[in-house]
Order: structure tokens, then C-alpha cells, then sequence
């Protein structure tokens, strides 16, 4: 039986979003929340049905956060942690394009997407993106609220601390520390361990 899913933001991620989650099969999509002058429109094929005020309507819900997180992620937290403060169910979405190793493990309202490739002993937060494509090689740990953009790789045994956003075709080496807060932006390589908060671009 499917669970009714209710999507937060609807934006060119949500979009994303639901294709995903329509190939899994597992979801029935209630609707949208989002700003209140766009209730009544449509996102593909989906109403925008209230704001976010409204999630204590939908309590018998499951949730998902399809806000983007392009660098910062002050939006995603702030309903991330409405959502856990109400009570309600975030939901872990798992595109069946995405291998994921039986032995890894995903946190609570993160969404991996299409031919992601997230490999042994990997542990995952809550309230990530892993992007398409995106590789998380064995033994690595993402924190909490991360986004790993597209076509990312993370090698075996990096550790990427919270709220962090891996830009696309990043690399990084083996054994990698990224603490807390970082940026790093489209196409850099990273072969040093980043111990202090801000932005890298190569």
C-alpha cells in the first residue's frame, strides 16, 4: 500500500523530487506546500495545496523536504526541524535507479536520487540530497543536512561533517575530512582535509 506523501517547496528541485518518487512506486503524492499566493497552481501534475503553516493538517502524512539547498540550507533546516518539533514523519526516498549497499545506512528525510551510488559502510544523515550521480565510496560518513551534488564522488573513508554542500563533479580523495558549514564549489578537487568553515573552490 502506498503512504500519502506530502512535498515541502516546489521549485526545479521538487521537480526532481517527483520523479523520483513516482519510480518508486511507494508513494502516493497528496500535494504541495508552498508560498500562499501559489496555492492553486500546479507543479508538474501535482496541486500546491496550502503553506507551510498548514503541515498539522496532513499529520497522517509522511513528509519530504523538496526545497533546493543551493549552498545554504538555513531554508531546509528551519522545516526540517518544524516537522520534527510537530511530531510528524519525514520520509527516506530511495530512487530504485540508486544502488545502495545493503550495508549502508540513510537517515530520516534524505532523498537519493537517480543512479546515485552510495557503497558499503556508508552512513548517511537526516535531511540530505545525495544528487544524481553522486558516488559515496565505502566507509565514508555525510553528516546531517548536506547536499552532494551531481556527479560528485567522495572516496572510501572521507568524513563530511554537518550542513555541508559538495558541488557538482567534486572529488574527493581518499580519507577526507570536511568539518562543519563548508562550501565546496563545481569542479574542485580536494586532496587536504578542510578544518575550518567556508568557501573552497578548488
Amino acid at each position: 500500500m502506498k503512504r500519502d506523501l506530502i512535498l515541502i517547496g516546489g521549485g526545479g528541485h521538487c521537480k526532481s523530487c517527483i520523479d523520483v518518487i513516482e519510480h518508486t512506486e511507494e508513494f502516493n503524492i497528496v500535494g504541495i506546500l508552498d508560498k500562499k499566493e501559489l496555492i492553486g497552481n500546479k507543479i508538474l501534475s501535482y496541486d500546491i495545496i496550502g503553506v507551510d503553516e498548514d503541515q498539522l493538517k496532513f499529520k497522517n502524512c509522511s513528509f519530504l523536504i523538496t526545497v533546493g539547498q543551493i549552498k545554504s540550507n538555513t531554508i531546509r533546516k528551519n522545516i526540517y526541524h518544524n516537522l520534527v518539533a510537530n511530531g510528524l514523519t519525514l520520509a527516506t526516498v530511495i530512487s530504485p535507479r540508486a544502488y545502495v549497499s545493503k550495508y549502508a545506512s540513510i537517515g530520516g528525510g534524505t532523498i537519493v536520487m537517480h543512479d546515485a551510488m552510495i557503497n558499503s559502510a556508508v552512513t548517511i544523515g537526516y535531511n540530505c540530497i545525495i544528487n544524481t550521480k553522486a558516488l559515496i565510496e565505502h566507509d565514508t560518513v555525510v553528516g546531517n543536512h548536506c547536499h552532494i551534488s551531481t556527479a560528485a564522488i567522495l572516496n572510501g573513508n572521507c568524513k563530511i561533517g554537518d550542513d555541508v554542500f559538495i558541488g557538482s563533479n567534486v572529488t574527493l580523495a581518499h580519507q577526507i575530512i570536511v568539518t562543519d558549514e563548508v562550501i565546496v564549489g563545481a569542479g574542485a578537487t580536494v586532496i587536504k582535509n578542510i578544518n575550518n568553515k567556508g568557501i573552497y573552490t578548488s
